[in-house]
């Protein structure tokens, strides 16, 4: 076989790879928008941001943080879902608290080792500063049918349920005034990601913290961006390989 045979053989291979090569970038590049542009649109129908007022939610989040509340039924709050609300008792702005109560529970503080009890279930809080006590005052109370137990996870100055129990919901707000879910930190970006769901109430009956789906729309938007640059960057790497042969 003569050299100029075997170079026309070569080319046409490299022309048959490129054709390949360049369908599966454009493949690559139309499913990355689809799952970037799909992740962006699924945040923000899930998806509302708020600003932590207070220090009384640290060292969750911290004051200033915008943080993202998905919005949920009032049923599917659960004991140690961080939630946004407002209530008009406990003023004209939304705040960010921990529920360690639902209706019909009965909470208590604190045990022999300081921790918080749910239907006398003791309960290790692991979100707390280490060596916190559960809170710095006893108290004992039933959460009333609907309504759900608030406090912050920054016990010592934190204003929550326990300043009020002695109005006539004895601390709680209705369930129905939850604005949203905190899943995750959207800023500042030292702090940014989400929130892990808390294992500190499942051995209360009924069950403890849900879970959104901000992660996995998190890693829509980074597949998409990965198969975006991934399938961009074929033409340039390939025409420089090419040169680099020739």
């Amino acid at each position: 076989m003569s050299s100029s045979t075997t170079r026309r053989g070569a080319i046409a291979n490299a022309k048959g790879g490129g054709r390949l090569g360049r369908t599966v970038s454009g493949v690559a590049i139309a499913l990355g928008c689809v799952l970037f542009l799909g992740g962006f649109a699924w945040g923000a129908v899930e998806y509302r941001p708020y600003t932590v007022p207070t220090n009384s939610m640290q060292p969750t989040v911290h004051p200033g943080d915008r943080v993202l509340a998905q919005k949920i039924a009032a049923s599917d709050v659960r004991r140690g879902d961080v939630v946004v609300f407002q209530d008009k008792l406990w003023g004209d702005l939304p705040e960010v608290k921990r529920v360690v109560g639902v209706g019909g529970d009965v909470v208590k503080c604190c045990d022999k080792q300081g921790r918080l009890t749910v239907n006398g279930k003791a309960v290790d809080e692991g979100y707390l500063d280490a060596g916190t006590r559960a809170s710095m005052n006893d108290f004992s109370t039933t959460v009333p049918r609907g309504s759900l137990f608030l406090l912050g996870d920054n016990r010592a100055v934190s204003q929550d349920s326990r300043i009020r129990l002695t109005d006539a919901e004895h601390g709680a707000v209705p369930a129905s005034d939850v604005k949203g879910r905190v899943d995750g930190t959207a800023w500042p970006l030292g702090r940014m990601g989400a929130l892990s769901a808390t294992s500190a109430f499942d051995a209360v009956p009924g069950g403890g913290a849900s879970e959104g789906p901000l992660r996995w729309i998190v890693i829509m938007v980074v597949a998409g961006a990965v198969l975006i640059l991934g399938g961009a960057a074929y033409t340039p790497v390939a025409a420089l390989l090419r040169k680099r042969r020739a």
